[in-house]
Order: structure tokens, then sequence, then C-alpha cells
């Protein structure tokens, strides 16, 4: 009886380990480019569930107040697209280089996402 608990409880194991979730993404890392103070700062990380259960991201963090990332509240199926959109503040000049945190309970939980790129003030971007 005891052979079979333990036969169970592995099988039981193995098969919760195979069942996650799997956050891909498009791409890690969005870059703005060279764009104009005031320019519109949205973007969007597009990602994939490739695993095999729900996926849900439970937080999204960015590393300063200055960029505003915006989880998606519902769990994304198998197979399924999704998005994490992120707002930054384009009235600040010079080079952005900030990292977005995505928390979820996917076979990677924790996942670090940059963006990248340069606020001209009004005057460079005349003389471009």
């Amino acid at each position: 009886m005891k052979k079979f608990i333990l036969v169970a409880v592995v099988a039981l194991i193995s098969f919760a380990a195979q069942a996650q979730a799997k956050i891909e993404f498009k791409s890690e890392t969005i870059d703005y480019g060279q764009i104009a103070k005031g320019s519109d700062g949205v973007r969007v990380f597009e990602f994939t569930n490739t695993g095999n259960e729900e996926l849900v991201i439970s937080d999204v963090k960015s590393s300063c107040g200055c960029t505003v990332p915006e989880k998606p509240k519902d769990p994304i199926a198998p197979g399924k697209t999704g998005e994490i959109k992120v707002k930054y503040d384009t009235k600040r000049v010079g080079p952005i280089r900030k990292t977005v945190t995505v928390y979820s309970n996917a076979a990677e939980p924790i996942k670090a996402l940059k963006i990248k790129g340069e606020i001209l003030d009004d005057k460079s971007v005349l003389e471009n």
C-alpha cells in the first residue's frame, strides 16, 4: 500500500510539473528611438501563453514613476496572446533606460522587460 501511495504522489507531482503557463514575448525590449518631447509615450509588449495552463499576470512594476505599465485584467488561455501597455512620460528630455518587471504564474515567474530611447527637446528635433 505504501508503494502505491508513493507512486501516486510521484505521478501527481510529475503531472503538476508539466502543467504550466509559459510566457513568450514577441520582444523583450521596446526601443522608442529618438522622439520629440511631448510625443505619444504609449507602447505595447505583446506576448503569447505557450504553456498548457492559464497565464495569470499578478503584477507589473516599473523601475520609476515616469513609466506606467498596465497589465491584462483577465487570465490568458493557452495559445492565446495578450499585451502589457507601457506609458512613458515624454515630457522628460534625455535618454530612456527603464525596466518593467512582470510577475506571473509562468514557469519563469519574474520577467524583466526593457524600454529605451531618447526624448529630444524641440530644438534638437528641428535641427534633425
